[in-house]
């Protein structure tokens, strides 16, 4: 690889990408380049964020950035826990040492030993021991888990491998779903399977595959406090989660999941981090509880409201270093297709810390940030790298930002809820179509019924929903069929389109069970349901048919997204559609406009009908729904 360089804190450092690479046994560095020394003992050229090995793994060379430091000691298995004085470099910011005469095949765990009295982990290490939470792993998810030190040292410490068994990729060659055809599949690795681990989730792949869905979207599963979590508290950013298996099983699942034609997105948290971090340790005041005005990275206060942990400084050129390097480390190392960013609106230094309408209003530097990120990931990977943002800001700065390709998370949960509840009044669903965001065309806004925040819609038609007569919503069998239908509609309007997990077949326990982040029972047997698999192949059919069939790419979108009939009308190149549902609880009659005479074809049973005027009066059925082609789809 290339060494690049990038200016930080008046002095030039070396941006490499972590514990992997590898510098030539002479010293003179994979990426060459030049380290002007003015005092102290500069990096060896070449020399890498972490640890750097050398002499076919034998050697490494150790390297962190902790300016204003007195001093920063390396201690391990190879010396004992005895600590080894680290060189400073001339600009005071980093220390470095390197260690010969180590076994490549065998595992080590080390810290660093900060001003005689702080001991962190790696920040940049792939793998981490935990004394506190290791224990709760078993061997069927991370079989010859490397013991903690235990009597020798206290807190996390880093694992570093010379010579670990490789990967050997099966799949080189995979191309990504065009961003208009993408219906993501969002999943939480703990709550999908029992089993909660890579090799179960790969063996399980069917599943997705005969629903459609061509991207799956990972909750976080780089290293976060314990192991029960949504992994939004992460410490560790270079590091996979072992709770849910080993680096290779991620690289497997990945793997198998370009083999099926499916991207895979990492959900990345990079707008704050928690306590366990090295990085928050590094500069913490323990008197308030709070990071140092001195931190190279992290705010003292957050700057924004919902924020969790500590709010990282994305205006510091130390955090913009740091994240460009997890961003290329994922996208280099497991070879995945995108990120959606979590919090993506926190990433300004305005300080709007309680108004939440100041927040969310167009922020210049914001969208600067984002710019800049999106123009380094694009420079790692031009090959339509998805990046996607939870950033929920003003339709103006969500517009520029899609300009740039940035593709933006557009939530529709209530609104949809509202309508498979059949309480018309509320159901308004404008903000499904992109032309309501002032976009122009529909390729970068992912719409979704259902995310890992949001109430699960079959819950609430089960214990809020209309009813009128022997109609009720709260019925099962009413529920899932009126789920069918928003489906039939979501899945319809052009754009890339969500999917969470179970929501094909109306998994109806509540987000707050057991707690809103406490793990939830996957309810397998629920496909055993007629009721319930006859939604997952009503999804399935419209999965299929979105992907397949262009006029549900077309930006000529008309559309009526209020009342009880609801339609939209798509005219493409030789096939026109026009989709239409009564989301009432009462029959109702309502025009429509068919985007043209002739014969159309009913997806949904298969029959035809004959459209004399485009502007036609239908009378529905409570949840009784259309999808009219001018010819059959695929």
């Amino acid at each position: 690889m290339k060494i690049k360089y990038f200016i930080l804190a008046s002095a030039i450092v070396i941006a490499g990408l972590g514990c992997k690479k590898s510098v030539s046994d002479d010293g003179t560095g994979t990426g060459g380049g030049t380290v002007v020394v003015a005092n102290g003992k500069a990096l060896p050229a070449g020399a890498v964020d972490g640890v750097t090995y050398l002499n076919s793994g034998t050697s490494a060379i150790f390297n962190i950035y902790a300016p204003n430091k007195t001093s920063v000691s390396l201690i391990g298995e190879f010396n004992n826990w005895q600590p080894t004085t680290m060189n400073q470099t001339p600009d005071g910011t980093r220390w470095w040492v390197q260690i010969d005469n180590l076994d490549a095949s065998k595992e080590y765990a080390y810290q660093y030993y900060v001003d005689n009295k702080l001991k962190v982990a790696d920040p940049y290490t792939e793998k981490i021991l935990d004394p506190d939470n290791d224990k709760y792993i078993g061997a069927d998810v991370y079989p010859n888990l490397k013991a903690y030190p235990t009597g020798s040292t206290t807190g996390i410490v880093s694992v570093l491998q010379g010579a670990p068994t490789a990967y050997s990729w099966k799949n080189t060659t995979f191309t990504r779903p065009d961003k208009k055809r993408l219906v993501i599949y969002e999943l939480h690795v703990r709550d999908f399977l029992a089993a909660h681990n890579y090799k179960a989730l790969k063996d399980t792949l069917n599943y997705l595959t005969n629903l459609g869905i061509n991207a799956v979207e990972l909750m976080p599963v780089n290293e976060f406090e314990g192991n029960d979590s949504w992994g939004y508290n992460p410490d560790f950013y270079f590091a996979a989660d072992k709770y849910y298996g080993t680096k290779n099983d991620l690289k497997a699942f990945i793997d198998e999941c370009h083999s099926r034609g499916m991207a895979v997105i990492l959900d990345m948290v990079l707008n704050h981090s928690f306590g366990s971090s090295p990085m928050v340790q590094l500069y913490f005041d323990q008197t308030t509880q709070k990071p140092l005005a001195s931190s190279p990275w992290f705010n003292v206060d957050a700057t924004h409201p919902y924020n969790v942990g500590y709010d990282f400084n994305h205006e510091s050129a130390a955090t913009k270093y740091f994240a460009k390097n997890v961003m290329k480390f994922w996208m280099t190392e497991y070879k995945i297709d995108g990120y959606r960013f979590d919090l993506a609106k926190g990433f300004t230094q305005k300080n709007n810390p309680t108004d939440v309408n100041a927040w969310s209003a167009y922020d210049a530097s914001r969208v600067a940030i984002w710019k800049d990120y999106n123009n380094y990931i694009k420079s790692v990977d031009a090959n339509n790298f998805y990046v996607i943002l939870e950033n929920f800001a003003s339709d103006q700065e969500e517009r520029e930002e899609s300009a740039e390709g940035m593709m933006q998370w557009n939530n529709l949960n209530y609104a949809y809820n509202e309508a498979t509840m059949g309480w018309v009044s509320t159901s308004d669903l404008t903000r499904s179509f992109f032309a309501s965001h002032t976009f122009t065309a529909p390729d970068n806004l992912v719409t979704y019924m259902e995310s890992h925040d949001e109430e699960r819609l079959m819950f609430k038609n089960e214990n809020y929903g209309n009813a009128s007569g022997s109609y009720s919503v709260k019925t099962m069998a009413t529920g899932l069929k009126r789920q069918e239908m928003a489906a039939a509609f979501f899945l319809s309007i052009p754009g890339p389109k969500m999917i969470w997990e179970f929501g094909e077949r109306g998994y109806d326990i509540s987000i707050d069970n057991g707690g809103r982040l406490s793990d939830k029972p996957a309810h397998w047997e629920y496909m055993a349901d007629p009721l319930r698999k006859a939604l997952y192949t009503a999804y399935s059919k419209f999965v299929k048919m979105k992907i397949k069939n262009d006029v549900f790419n077309t930006s000529a979108v008309q559309y009526v997204a209020t009342g009880s009939i609801k339609s939209m009308s798509l005219t493409g190149t030789g096939t026109n559609v026009l989709v239409v549902g009564n989301f009432d609880v009462v029959p109702a009659t309502g025009a429509v406009t068919f985007p043209s005479t002739g014969t159309y074809y009913d997806y949904v049973s298969g029959t035809s009908i004959t459209v004399a005027t485009a502007l036609t009066s239908l009378t529905l059925q409570p949840g009784e729904y259309h999808i009219y082609s001018s010819a059959r789809l695929n």
